[in-house]
């Protein structure tokens, strides 16, 4: 019996695969991820994603090629505003509500921070995106 666990001690750990999730053809940046865009792989790479649930209807980030491991970086939210934009500026503090008209200066999806130019004042705001795609202003 001692002899059997010197021997797993000295072979060291074992190289277990798992499933990976991988592109099916490139996918460009700014492209939401279809579930037909999307396969597993049995491969062990640290930090991949493992489940393709969670990309489906999300946006690439970066360009995804055929065969290559996906990581938690390269996809997100798709964008709701892009860079220029017209949005509305909202300034909410109770009782006092103020709206203005502005352009987007970056691109972002919901509960990004993006810079603003008020189309009125010409200054430049950055605020936070909401659902609706108006930008909140503290």
């Amino acid at each position: 019996m001692r002899t059997f666990l010197l021997i797993l001690a000295l072979a060291g750990p074992s190289a277990a695969l798992a499933d990976i999730v991988v592109p099916t053809r490139t996918i460009r940046a700014k492209e939401i991820i279809a579930p037909t865009d999307l396969v597993t792989k049995e491969q062990d790479v640290p930090g991949a994603v493992a489940t393709p649930d969670i990309l489906v209807g999300q946006e690439a980030r970066v360009a995804l090629y055929p065969g290559r491991p996906i990581r938690a970086g390269d996809f997100g939210p798709p964008a709701l505003v892009d860079r220029n934009d017209l949005v509305v500026l909202v300034f909410d503090r109770q009782p006092l509500s103020i709206t203005a008209e502005g352009r987007a200066l970056g691109r972002g999806a919901v509960g990004d921070r993006i810079r603003v130019m008020n189309l009125s004042s010409r200054t430049t705001v950055t605020g936070l995106i909401r659902l609706d795609g108006q930008i909140e202003v503290k």
